[in-house]
């Protein structure tokens, strides 16, 4: 788990990098988009990229398809619970997915949740920021 948040750390979020965890739909990529896959990457990679994406934008969109809804779901609850965002959308709908085993459109869930950010999020992350400093000084002490 230290490597997906390390790894996550030091992301750099380029233009159009927010469909990066899953191909784009016919919308085209938005900067503050994170399509998210319960297959791909672990739960956290998803919380971490979305604490990113709010410093960088006020509202930040998280979308997914068919199994890997209840994995959004649960993405925007933690952030939720832990003071950093507010639900402000939740969309639900279905899309036609091309099956290459029968060759046949396939409907599939799409949910949608537009996320903003707490009054106390700036906060919140600056205090995290400090424990992981303090907790890395007192690392370095031990060794």
């Amino acid at each position: 788990m230290k490597e997906v948040t390390e790894a996550v750390n030091n992301l750099s979020i380029a233009e159009g990098a927010a469909g990066a965890a899953a191909p784009a739909g016919a919308e085209g990529h938005k900067k503050n988009r994170i399509q998210v896959s319960n297959t791909k990457k672990p739960l956290f990679f998803y919380v971490n990229l979305a604490k990113r994406y709010m410093q960088l934008h006020e509202e930040v969109e998280l979308s997914a398809l068919g199994m890997a809804i209840a994995t959004v779901v649960t993405v925007a609850e933690i952030l939720k619970n832990n003071g950093l965002a507010v639900e402000k959308k939740i969309m639900t709908s279905t899309v036609d997915v091309k099956d290459d085993a029968r060759n046949r459109p396939i409907q599939k869930a799409k949910i949608e949740i537009l996320i903003g950010k707490t009054e106390k999020f700036d906060e919140l992350m600056a205090a995290a920021a400090e424990e992981r400093e303090a907790a890395g000084a007192a690392e370095e002490e031990q060794s």
